[in-house]
């Protein structure tokens, strides 16, 4: 049975500018960080509503997450803001000691995640976040598909207790998940039931994987697509149901294929039930300029890919 339906396509960044009004407006210690890139994170609607609760740091993001950090001593519930490879590469060393090591709870939260930052390239599409947040201890790792989503995630964030990187992007894509979803950090959600493969698909793969699993069904194969949020806690109850039914896996995120999703999945599955795995994901390589649509297909993370790893994992079983 299909749990998904099309309704538009926006962007999962104004999701958490949707989501972040909302937090606001249910808790009052929410407050927002930004690294002079409010348009760009969607932070406006916040701004407006709640001018004496935000703060704009500039350029100057590692100085962001220590006082993101500091601001949670006085019980604040900061939300920080600005591009994936600023909130994560650029400040490592400031989330790991102030934030990640004393358990502060700070949302870290980024935007242009992936190859679909498209035309500003190699330099700005970070493709080693989730590996880098999700070796950290006691750091969640959220990775919604679309817009619904990304604005149900931002405000589960308020009653999470710890620190928690939450991952989003730039381009339009289609919003399919139900408005008025429940969102529950580290449970998987099932989209499509099936019985011939699994397809794992996280961030913006997640409609990619919809879309294989339905070209796969006119070829007469059976794909259960799963929605992987929550990278970290990993619901490896759902992953390992999955498998015992299909044996066999396709995992598919737009990230390197060292550290992220599929790296996860394949420890659960080497530890309690050895399964034929193939991974979508960026061959262990930076990106380049272009097109999110032309970066998608020369990198190897569309529907077609999807469809392709799948008939190859299936014949593996």
């Amino acid at each position: 049975m299909k749990k998904y339906t099309f309704t538009e396509s926006k962007d999962t960044r104004s999701g958490f500018g949707a989501g972040l009004l909302e937090a606001g407006k249910q808790n009052e210690n929410v407050v927002a960080l930004c690294a002079d890139l409010i348009g760009s994170l969607k932070m406006n609607d916040f701004i407006k509503a709640y001018p004496e609760r935000f703060f704009q740091i500039g350029i100057a993001e590692a100085n962001m997450m220590g006082i993101a950090a500091g601001l949670t001593i006085g019980g604040k519930i900061p939300f920080t803001g600005t591009f994936a490879n600023f909130s994560t590469g650029r400040v490592y060393d400031q989330i790991r000691q102030s934030i990640a090591y004393s358990g502060k709870n700070v949302k870290i939260c980024a935007s242009h995640a992936g190859l679909t930052l498209g035309e500003d390239g190699a330099t700005h599409q970070i493709l080693e976040d989730i590996g880098l947040m999700k070796m950290l201890p006691g750091m969640t790792v959220i990775n919604p598909c679309d817009f619904n989503q990304t604005k149900a995630a931002t405000i589960a964030l308020v009653d999470h207790e710890g620190p928690a990187y939450l991952r989003f992007g730039r381009p339009v894509v289609p919003n399919f998940t139900p408005a008025d979803q429940k969102f529950e950090i580290g449970k998987a959600v099932m989209l499509n039931e099936g019985t011939d493969v699994t397809i794992i698909a996280t961030g913006h793969l997640v409609w990619e994987a919809i879309q294989a699993g339905e070209e796969l069904e006119k070829a007469g194969i059976s794909a259960e697509v799963i929605n992987i949020h929550t990278i970290k806690p990993l619901d490896e109850e759902a992953i390992l149901a999955s498998a015992a039914k299909t044996k066999c896996v396709v995992t598919a995120e737009e990230h390197n294929r060292l550290g992220g999703l599929g790296d996860s999945v394949a420890q659960v599955l080497a530890k309690s039930l050895p399964t034929p795995q193939e991974f979508v994901a960026v061959d262990d390589s930076f990106g380049e300029s272009g097109t999110p649509a032309q970066l998608m297909e020369k990198y190897g993370l569309t529907a077609a890919d999807i469809v392709k790893a799948a008939k190859k994992v299936i014949s593996r079983k």
